[in-house]
């Protein structure tokens, strides 16, 4: 079985995948021979701190399943992790990964930016997931330890996107630089919350959830209107929503299309079956 690991900065994702089927066929995209998603796991990233460390962690995570893998898959934006991690599932495998962003791994999309080596690896596969399984061209929302907006267009190239900070890190700055606000804990909210708090907490929760609601519209509006000014058809961009706060604040936004929590995932798979 192929593992995919999606190494960001807060966890790191793994999805175990079987060769079965083709790409696109559970989403109406298009693509060849892929891989289906038979179990996911995640890990706190500040646990892959070494080699050995890796490995068990990876190990453990897996369980009876890592005697299955014989090879692995690797996007990773924290440059000091990627190196453990290699090591860790060359050792499990017994080849080294195909790791996203190395000069022999073929995307199968343009990078159409100032700088193609700035681009993140995490929004560079999410790009070619939704290549493969959804019409472009789309705007792809990723809510992870930061906040991304990324177009990819009619032709499946990246064309460029939007950094916000993440929700998580929002909270950190407030608790860290307010010292009489308390520590807030991310919950689902109720579409019925007051936008005026009756009291702290409640305000900060008013501030965290219709901020970022407000945030996330605004951005989706002026996207689609600058794409729109550019001859294409952007106030009809779809949008896909993706990450692991992806399901706290999508119900509540209006303009997204469909909800993925495995577009990386399936990105991941794609770049695999491309380059092996």
């Amino acid at each position: 079985m192929l593992l995919a690991i999606d190494v960001g900065n807060t966890n790191l994702v793994l999805a175990l995948g079987d060769r079965t089927g083709r790409s696109g066929d559970d989403t109406g995209g298009r693509g060849g021979p892929c891989h289906t998603i038979v179990a996911r796991y995640r890990i706190e990233t500040r646990a892959m701190t070494d080699p050995q460390g890796s490995e068990a962690a990876i190990r453990a995570a897996l369980g009876e399943m890592a005697g299955k893998v014989d090879d692995s898959i690797i996007a990773s934006v924290v440059p000091d992790v990627t190196g453990p991690v290699v090591a860790a599932m060359t050792a499990i495998t017994g080849s080294a990964p195909l790791i996203v962003g190395n000069d022999d791994v073929d995307l199968g999309i343009a990078v159409n930016i100032d700088v193609p080596s700035q681009a993140g690896a995490d929004r560079l596969v999410n790009a070619v997931g939704a290549m493969a399984h959804y019409d472009v061209p789309a705007i792809l929302l990723d809510f992870g330890t930061a906040t991304t907006l990324d177009l990819v267009g009619e032709d499946g190239g990246y064309e460029g996107g939007i950094i916000a900070p993440g929700v998580a890190l929002s909270i950190e700055a407030l608790e860290r630089a307010a010292a009489q606000l308390p520590r807030l804990e991310l919950r689902a909210f109720d579409a019925d919350l007051p936008v005026l708090g009756k009291n702290t907490v409640a305000a900060m929760e008013s501030g965290v959830f219709w901020g970022y609601v407000g945030m996330i519209e605004g951005l989706l509006q002026r996207l689609r209107e600058e794409q729109a000014a550019g001859n294409t058809d952007g106030q009809q961009l779809p949008a896909i929503a993706t990450g692991g706060l992806a399901g706290l604040f999508a119900a509540h936004l209006s303009g997204i299309t469909a909800v993925d929590p495995d577009l990386t995932v399936r990105g991941l798979f794609e770049i695999y079956t491309r380059n092996r």
